[in-house]
């Protein structure tokens, strides 16, 4: 697993010049790079002309190269997630279009709907001829800023000049140095050496500079407030360990942020005792332990709604969730047992949701960022992490085990989860289901038959079938007693037939 860890440089005007110029050449480098890909030409085939024509060493070039394929990488898997996307929505419009096509009343909603469906199918065109031409749209200094140049008042600036300095400031702002195992200090270019308990960096600029400001700058007194026991670790390796080094500017002064493994922990966890199930929801973790014969040990819910909460206040919140899991994890010494979900699709339904309330909790919804910091944290703490199958885990846990443990619907999910590796059979409990409402009460309905010719998952497509009609029934059926009158047979004058039908 490779971490990053950041923190602030301590620099004088001439250091900050140094960087700068440094930032300068390297993004030149690295457009002039973009420039030639887009032709049609090979990032190796332009190593050589552009170690003379930009005075560069070998290795700078070879950071530009890897930087740039990471981001058009990045740009290519995005568009293929977009038409993905894209897909997913215009099967949810058309269902959408079909439904208000029944309904004079809802003409207006109609033509809406219609036109969105028109702009999905222009993106979808465009995307699609994108990736089948292999093209990958880069914009240098990011898309936001670019466009400020046509509405300057809006965005706080007084001319188009004051916008081309911010606009350059920005695409020259950061750069990447590359490591290796083989160099000195994992990095030729960036080595980091120790110097009475604190950092120092000499960072070796390119040839094009050295005539002005020398061969080497060195940046000392740098200090990490995470992670500089891991820095020292790995240049401390006999072996040899890569560090790679990223230098961005922002609105205060320089930052430097360093990339390595971290290095293997011994695992707390023990086979054969049990595992942790973990299901994660819009607002919530649930969290269910069991012993090795699948049995519920422990359960506890963890608050984790990330709407309203800013950048920081959520990534704060996420860790001391997180946190908490792997503690409970490594007292109990047993590994976590998480589902391989891509929420994705569930985000892109949200446009045609009609709960206002579910669709804005699922929006702000940071799923990749808890697994991020749970991985993460269960790594460093010698916890594996193992995955299964989401497949039907809501609903077998929702029949086999809400009822016979009181647990909730989430709660019954993560234990399915654990179940599912520790595999145990997934078949029906009883041919009755009695599933919790989520109104404090049951719903009772009989199992459709199961064709054992089948997997069992089949049975449980049937199943979750069901469910959704058994459940719309339910509270239909209560919603109508609710709009009854309360003495009806009074208003008849007809009690004696009401009590006995009533009765029977």
């Amino acid at each position: 697993m490779t971490l990053t860890y950041q923190t602030r440089l301590q620099l004088d005007s001439r250091q900050e010049l140094i960087l700068h110029e440094y930032a300068c050449l390297l993004n030149k480098v690295e457009h002039s790079l973009y420039h030639e890909v887009a032709k049609g030409k090979k990032t190796a085939s332009c190593k050589n002309p552009f170690l003379k024509i930009y005075g560069i060493t070998a290795r700078q070039f070879n950071a530009c190269r890897i930087n740039l394929e990471g981001k058009i990488s990045a740009c290519k898997a995005g568009v293929s997630q977009a038409i993905g996307n894209l897909k997913e929505q215009l099967d949810g419009i058309e269902k959408k279009i079909k439904q208000l096509e029944k309904k004079p009343s809802k003409a207006l909603i109609l033509h809406q709907k219609k036109r969105r469906k028109e702009i999905l199918v222009r993106r979808l065109l465009r995307l699609e001829e994108d990736q089948a031409q292999g093209r990958s749209h880069l914009c240098f200094g990011g898309k936001k800023l670019f466009k400020a140049q046509f509405y300057l008042k809006q965005n706080g600036f007084d001319s188009h000049q004051e916008w081309k300095k911010a606009w350059v400031a920005k695409r020259n702002s950061e750069f990447f140095i590359l490591g290796s195992k083989d160099e000195t200090g994992g990095n030729q270019t960036c080595t980091a050496t120790l110097k009475e308990g604190s950092l120092s960096l000499r960072l070796r600029l390119p040839p094009y500079l050295e005539e002005k400001f020398g061969k080497y700058l060195e940046i000392e007194n740098v200090n990490f407030a995470y992670g500089q026991e891991v820095i020292l670790a790995s240049l401390h390796k006999q072996e040899g360990q890569a560090i790679s080094y990223r230098f961005k500017k922002d609105e205060k002064s320089w930052k430097v942020f360093v990339s390595t493994a971290l290095q293997k922990v011994e695992t707390v966890s023990k086979e054969n005792q049990g595992v942790i199930g973990i299901d994660l929801n819009i607002d919530h973790v649930a969290f269910v332990e069991t012993d090795r014969f699948g049995n519920l040990v422990d359960r506890q819910i963890f608050p984790l709604v990330s709407y309203g909460k800013s950048k920081n206040s959520l990534k704060a919140l996420t860790g001391d969730v997180c946190k908490k899991i792997i503690e409970k994890a490594k007292k109990a010494k047993k590994p976590l047992v998480i589902e391989k979900l891509d929420f994705q699709k569930k985000k892109l339904s949200l446009r045609e949701k009609e709960n206002s309330h579910c669709g804005r909790l699922l929006s702000s919804f940071a799923y990749g960022l808890f697994f991020s910091f749970l991985i993460a944290r269960a790594y460093k703490g010698g916890i594996p992490i193992h995955s299964v199958n989401p497949a039907f885990t809501s609903v077998i846990g929702l029949v086999n085990y809400a009822k016979r443990y009181g647990l909730s619907s989430h709660l019954a999910a993560a234990l399915c989860i654990a179940r599912r590796y520790l595999q145990f059979s997934e078949s029906p409990c009883s041919p009755t289901g009695i599933i919790p409402n989520g109104k404090g009460s049951h719903v009772t309905f009989d199992l459709p038959v199961r064709n054992r010719t089948k997997h069992v998952w089949h049975f449980w497509a049937n199943v979750k079938k069901k469910i959704k009609t058994v459940l719309a029934a339910h509270f239909r059926a209560i919603r109508n007693r609710s709009l009854s009158p309360l003495n009806s047979a009074h208003a008849t004058g007809n009690s004696d037939s009401y009590w006995c039908n009533s009765n029977t």
